[in-house]
C-alpha cells in the first residue's frame, strides 16, 4: 500500500494502491538469482494454501527447482504487510506462517539430495536452525556461503564461523553487534567487530551511498547508481542476488558487489517486489546505456 508518508506512533493514515504481491525475502532471492542467469535450487516450507500455490506457480515459470519446497496444510504461507512512501521508503511487518516450520534437519536433508552448489545464499525469515543448517552445508561443500542477516537479531556463535559473506545494512549490523538501531557508529567499525566475531567477510549495505566491502586485509567503497528512486522493498534481496550470481560466475568479491550495487539498484526504480527484480537483459541494458563495457559475469 502507499501512502504520502510513514505514520508516525498511533497514527491512522489513508493509503492508496493496495495490491497483492509476491514476496518474502528467500523467495524474493530465489527469483532475483534465477532471471540474472542462475541456475536455482529453492528450500522453503509454504502452507497448503492459494499463496503456496501461487507460490509455486511463480517458482515453476521463473524456471526454479521446487523439489525442496515443502508444502505443509496446518500453517499458512508467510506473509508480509508493506507500506511505502512517496519517496520510495518502506516499512514491513512480516507473520512467517510456515517459514517459521523450517527445521534445521529438513534444510540439511532437502540439500543434501541436490548437486553440490557454488552459492549457498539464506536469510533470517526461518529459523535459525535453518539457516545455520544451510551455511554448514555449503561450508561442508565448499559452496560460497553468503547470509543476509535481515529481519536482524542476535546471532548464536556457532553461525559467524560459517558465513563467507555477511550482508547487512547499516541497521542490521547494529543490532548484531549489539547496539540500538539509533546508535551513532561507523559502518567500518561494525563491520571490524562482525569479523572478529569469525565471519570472513562483510558487505554491508549503505542506501544511496553504495555498499562497503570490509575484509580482514581490506575496506573498500562501491557507490551507488544514480536512479530515480521509486519503491525501495525488494532491493536488498535483488543486491544479494547480483552479488550471488557474480559469485557463481567467477567474479572476485568487489567486481560481484559492483555487481550487485547495479542489481539492487535498478530494483528501486519501478513498484512491487517480484515486477521491480531485474533480468539478466535488464542489467546488460543499463551497461549500454552508460557506454560502459558489461562486466566478465555478464557474458
Amino acid at each position: 500500500m502507499r501512502v504520502d508518508r510513514l505514520p508516525r506512533r498511533g497514527e491512522t493514515l489513508l493509503g492508496k494502491g493496495y495490491r497483492v504481491d509476491f514476496g518474502g525475502k528467500g523467495s524474493n532471492q530465489a527469483v532475483a538469482c534465477a532471471r540474472l542467469g542462475a541456475k536455482v535450487s529453492f528450500v522453503a516450507k509454504i502452507g497448503r494454501d492459494t499463496f503456496g500455490e501461487m507460490a509455486l506457480g511463480l517458482y515453476r515459470e521463473e524456471a526454479i527447482n521446487v523439489d525442496s519446497v515443502i508444502q505443509v496444510p496446518d500453517e499458512p504461507t508467510g506473509v508480509g504487510f508493506i507500506i511505502v512512501d512517496t519517496e520510495g521508503n518502506n516499512c514491513i511487518t512480516v507473520d512467517p506462517g510456515a517459514n517459521q516450520r523450517l527445521t534445521g534437519a529438513e534444510v540439511s536433508r532437502c540439500l543434501r539430495a541436490l548437486e553440490p552448489e557454488k552459492i549457498v545464499l539464506t536469510q533470517l525469515e526461518i529459523p535459525l536452525e535453518a539457516a545455520e543448517a544451510a551455511m554448514a552445508w555449503g561450508r561442508e561443500t565448499g559452496a560460497v556461503t553468503i547470509l543476509n542477516p535481515a529481519p536482524a537479531r542476535i546471532l548464536p556463535k556457532s553461525i559467524l564461523p560459517l558465513v563467507d559473506i555477511l550482508t547487512p545494512n547499516q541497521c542490521e549490523a547494529k543490532i548484531l553487534t549489539g547496539r540500538t538501531p539509533e546508535a551513532d557508529i561507523e559502518p567500518e567499525t561494525m563491520a571490524r567487530e562482525l569479523i572478529r566475531s569469525g565471519v570472513k567477510q562483510v558487505v554491508m549495505t549503505l542506501g544511496e551511498n553504495g555498499a562497503l566491502v570490509v575484509t580482514p586485509n581490506s575496506i573498500s567503497h562501491i557507490p551507488a547508481i544514480n536512479v530515480p528512486a521509486e519503491d525501495t522493498t525488494g532491493a536488498g534481496d535483488s543486491f544479494n542476488a547480483g552479488l550471488a550470481v557474480a559469485l557463481s560466475c567467477g567474479a572476485d568479491l568487489e567486481a560481484a558487489v559492483r555487481a550487485a550495487v547495479v542489481t539492487g539498484g535498478l530494483a528501486v526504480t519501478r513498484e512491487g517486489v517480484v515486477p521491480s527484480l531485474p533480468t539478466r537483459n535488464d542489467v546488460l541494458q543499463f551497461y549500454q546505456q552508460q557506454g560502459q563495457m558489461p562486466p566478465n559475469w555478464l557474458s
